[in-house]
């Protein structure tokens, strides 16, 4: 009993000698820790200078003006390509087959009506030669026949119907012989002067767009591909996609301004003719056709921007053209702040104002009334100072 009573005072003894062993384990907890030891660092909080946000020493020296509004209607932006129009452009047919022995233009030569184009070297023009003397002299046979007939009727010496037959076959060897003639002018041949090839000319004048034959070549008659295509390039159009969120703004007959990514700094005026009824199923866009004449710099392929005018009103912001900074395609503005400060604020500008060239629209960014600074670049500069 006293050996058990001495062992437990032991194991006492034993487990308060290790306790601030166990609490010195990095695993256990500490029972009197001091709470503020775990505590986070205070956050500190750093203030931001605002890079748009520009201090001058003497904002006097940079006048402001007041951003006004302007009625006008919504204005839809988009592109388009010169094609020709489908309905000048003109195939050059062969009326004959043969092999090719010259050709006097080629792919995008401006060609007159009537030019020579093609000559070919043709079996169908001896073959109509052939048939032509052999029309010849059958006339010459069937003339000398019915004036013999003529004779012997006139002495009572062949019946009526003889001379009918004969007159008949007289009758129709001048068709034959006119048919035959008429084929090889219609080859380009004079049936008094054989020459054997046939020369293809110009059917209308412009620019050849398509060539599809080289020297030595065979050409069928009336076949396809045709040798040459013409394309009459006096009216052109515009071939332009439009979102279908954007189809409301055009319609059909509306003008349209027509701006050459060549000649930004002129504009042309076309009408729309066409709106397709089929969208592209991937990018949900309608074909929108402009018929316009060509001012002769066009060509077919070339980039253009048409503008479409809506038919609601709506405010524009209209400030001066030197109000607006242009940088890395991008836009701004110094609207006046307090404190002799300026802010820089971008927006997207607009075009210039067709009846004042100084004033140009501002569609995003900025609202009518806010005062921003005349000459923007000036200011600029002396900031970059």
């Amino acid at each position: 009993m006293g050996l058990l009573m001495k062992s437990k005072k032991m194991g006492i003894a034993l487990l308060l000698v290790s306790m601030p062993a166990l609490l010195a384990f990095p695993g256990c907890n500490r029972v009197n820790a001091d709470p503020s030891a775990e505590a986070p660092p205070p956050a500190k909080v750093v203030a931001v200078q605002d890079v748009s946000l520009l201090t001058v020493d003497h904002p006097e020296q940079y006048p402001l003006v007041a951003a006004t509004a302007k009625a006008g209607t919504s204005e839809l932006v988009v592109t388009g390509v010169v094609n020709p129009d489908i309905s000048r452009n003109v195939p050059v047919v062969s009326l004959a087959s043969g092999r090719v022995v010259g050709i006097y233009a080629r792919l995008g030569d401006t060609v007159q009506k009537g030019q020579l184009l093609l000559r070919i070297r043709s079996d169908d023009v001896s073959g109509g030669y052939s048939n032509y003397r052999k029309a010849v002299a059958d006339e010459i046979l069937a003339r000398a026949q019915l004036e013999r007939a003529k004779d012997l009727y006139g002495i009572g010496a062949i019946a009526r119907a003889d001379l009918e037959v004969a007159q008949d076959t007289e009758d129709k060897a001048k068709v034959d012989l006119e048919t035959m003639s008429e084929h090889l002018r219609l080859l380009g041949n004079d049936p008094n002067n054989p020459n054997f090839t046939v020369d293809i000319h110009a059917p209308v004048s412009g620019v050849i767009t398509d060539q599809e034959v080289t020297n030595s070549a065979l050409v069928q008659a009336y076949g396809t591909p045709n040798p040459f295509t013409i394309s009459d390039l006096s009216d052109v159009w515009i071939v332009c996609d439009v979102y279908e969120n954007d189809l409301a703004t055009v319609r059909l007959g509306d003008t349209a301004e027509i701006r050459l990514n060549a000649y930004p700094g002129q504009v042309f005026k076309g009408r729309v003719s066409n709106i397709s009824a089929i969208l592209d199923p991937n990018i949900r866009t309608a074909k929108v056709r402009i018929e316009m004449s060509n001012p002769g710099m066009m060509r077919i392929g070339m980039f253009v921007s048409a503008t479409f005018h809506g038919q609601t009103a709506e405010m524009h912001t209209i400030v001066p053209a030197s109000a607006v900074l242009h940088i890395h395609d991008r836009d701004f503005v110094y609207v006046g702040a307090p404190d002799k400060k300026f802010r820089r604020v971008e927006v997207v500008g607009g075009e210039l104002q067709p009846d004042n060239k100084e004033l140009q629209e501002i569609k995003k960014g900025l609202e009518a009334g806010q005062q921003v600074v005349a000459n923007a670049l000036v200011l600029d500069h002396a900031l970059g100072q």
